[in-house]
């Protein structure tokens, strides 16, 4: 497992981000596709349809953006098939693990905005009324409490399950700063 300190062995083509919801994957998605020219698809916007219902084609579209030779995208709908799908692929896999305050306030502060201004987070899905948090079982803010350890379960496996990929863990928006100004920017294209 590689830090934020250390060079890239190889340059990436296909590079997959871990982590829980809201810690800014789709952020560092868009920073590396401007920063090593290659093109970041947000699975979220190819999975969410209107009143966040899964779009028809979703896994039709994610498999044939894993057969393609260049991507970054984030590692999720393991239920639906994509760990390996993805995972079998990637020669790059980034994990965000940071803490739980940092994640949730990262999270909480996105789901405020976006009820507050109607901002959809993908086409047809707003975000629900900050109290549903109350009573909606899958309410953002309480999926993130659900599943914050599962990468921390997770990862040690992973390594091993996907042998030829280069794993990279960067524990705090810090780490991310200095990781893009150093090794990453050093992979520049």
């Amino acid at each position: 497992m590689l830090t934020y300190r250390d060079p890239l062995p190889h340059t990436p083509h296909r590079v997959l981000l871990l982590g829980v919801t809201g810690v800014g994957k789709s952020t560092l998605g868009k920073t590396l596709s401007e920063l090593w020219g290659l093109p970041y698809t947000n699975l979220d916007e190819i999975h969410w349809g209107p009143g966040w219902t899964e779009r028809p084609g979703f896994r039709d579209e994610a498999t044939a953006l894993a057969a393609t030779d260049q991507w970054i995208t984030e590692w999720q709908y393991w239920s639906k098939g994509f760990k390996n799908t993805l995972g079998d692929r990637a020669d790059t896999f980034i994990w965000l693990n940071f803490p739980r305050p940092i994640a949730w306030q990262r999270l909480f502060r996105r789901t405020l905005q976006r009820w507050r201004t109607r901002e959809e987070a993908y086409e047809g899905c707003l975000e629900p009324p900050i109290w549903k948090v109350l009573t909606d079982e899958n309410h953002i803010l309480r999926w993130e409490a659900k599943t914050h350890s599962t990468w921390r379960e997770r990862e040690p496996s992973l390594s091993e399950e996907f042998p030829h990929g280069t794993f990279i863990e960067l524990r705090s928006p810090r780490q991310v700063r200095h990781w893009l100004s150093g090794p990453a920017l050093e992979q520049k294209r």
